[in-house]
């Protein structure tokens, strides 16, 4: 699996890299840690693995949770990727570090296989994707955050999947990133009962890296996120990336279900689609936006929320349908991410280094829908869509 990393562009000092997450501000944030700051809720961040030693992860790891079977590594972070989103889940902010939408959120870290791996040990001892959502499955995490993926369907995945669905898990994984080469489709996004995230800009535009289909289920703040700009842990760089809007859509699910711990993951996923700024119709979901750019502020103000019946799956529609368009991908194709700048002008790999990102830092595109303004947080975000064929 190739990790789905962001185009990144020159670093910022750690000192100012909170100022640069607008989309805190954009979201209201500050509201709404008045009413949830993600406390109780374990994200379980499958990965690069997640360096807990960084002044805004400590204490927030919960490294002794995870399975000896498949905890190969998990605290050593090869490239800086999974830290990263780490820390747009469950940062504190310490040490003038990225400062988590849930910062209360624990994370319960997971170092996957993947082919980007340049340590030949590593891919032959790093576990499985299947091996390691069994694991999470019976465990007491609540979220699983999957900021990666691959066009290559693999049916013990999908078996682990329907197994983590049956055991209450709500599975949040990034589109991708290459929609400006190919728009491959990605899995485990594309599985049934995981939720896709595609990557919007300030203004809500959706990246025109960011792939697009009928698997797209919401949008989240995605570019223009500052991360660790690599696995020195030195500097941060500002990125772009449906991985990142991703991990900020878990961050959302978590502030959601600590609010309402009663809840089920339908439930949870329930309250994010239907408080999802769109302009157009519920019953008929964007294939870039899918149902809308959350907003789990309008979940939280209200505290009489009505999520809908525990058992109803919000998805059921497109669980039973399926992916459309091409479901025969090519094992060749690959994710990829271009590697970061550092304050040296100097560049490090990083993941899938072998080809660039298709993502940079204009995030303008026309996809042949008119624009509309919605309100999401405290930010107005002009939304771009295209009708999600059935």
């Amino acid at each position: 699996m190739a990790v789905l990393s962001a185009g990144l562009a020159p670093s910022a000092a750690a000192a100012d890299v909170q100022a640069q997450q607008w989309y805190l501000s954009a979201m209201k944030a500050d509201e709404m840690w008045k009413v949830s700051t993600g406390k109780g809720v374990k994200v379980a961040v499958v990965d690069t693995g997640v360096n807990p030693n960084t002044p805004s992860l400590k204490g927030q790891v919960l490294a002794g949770e995870v399975p000896e079977a498949v905890g190969y590594k998990a605290t050593e972070d090869w490239e800086g990727h999974g830290t990263s989103m780490a820390e747009l889940i469950a940062g504190t902010g310490a040490g003038g570090g990225l400062k988590g939408l849930a910062p209360d959120a624990k994370i319960v870290p997971y170092r996957l296989v993947m082919k980007d791996m340049k340590n030949e040990t590593d891919k032959k001892k790093a576990p499985g994707l299947a091996e390691v959502i069994r694991a999470i499955a019976d465990s007491d995490v609540k979220i699983v955050n999957m900021s990666f993926g691959e066009d290559i369907i693999r049916p013990d995945d999908l078996a682990a999947i329907k197994y983590a669905q049956s055991k209450g898990k709500l599975m949040i994984a990034a589109t991708g990133n290459d929609a400006e080469k190919k728009n491959f489709i990605g899995y485990p996004a594309a599985y049934p009962y995981v939720v896709g995230i595609a990557a919007s800009d300030k203004s809500g535009k959706v990246g025109k890296f960011s792939e697009h289909g009928n698997y797209v289920d919401l949008a989240s703040p995605g570019l223009n996120v500052p991360t660790w700009c690599d696995n020195t842990f030195r500097s941060y760089c500002t990125s772009q990336g449906t991985s990142q809007a991703t991990a900020i859509a878990s961050a959302s699910a978590a502030l959601i279900w600590s609010a309402h711990p009663d809840w089920t993951a339908h439930q949870v996923l329930a309250s994010l689609i239907d408080t999802a700024g769109r302009d157009w119709a519920k019953d008929d979901p964007s294939t870039y936006l899918g149902y809308g750019l959350i907003r789990p502020r309008k979940v939280l103000e209200n505290s009489a929320f009505d999520p809908g019946a525990a058992g109803t799956d919000p998805l059921a529609r497109e669980n039973a349908l399926g992916v459309t368009g091409d479901t025969s991908p090519s094992p060749s194709a690959s994710t990829s991410s271009q590697a970061p700048e550092d304050t040296s002008g100097g560049r490090t790999s990083a993941a899938g280094s072998d080809a660039e990102s298709s993502g940079d830092t204009t995030m303008w595109v026309a996809l042949g829908a008119a624009a509309a303004v919605l309100a999401i947080g405290g930010g107005a975000f002009a939304v771009i869509r295209s009708r999600r064929g059935a």
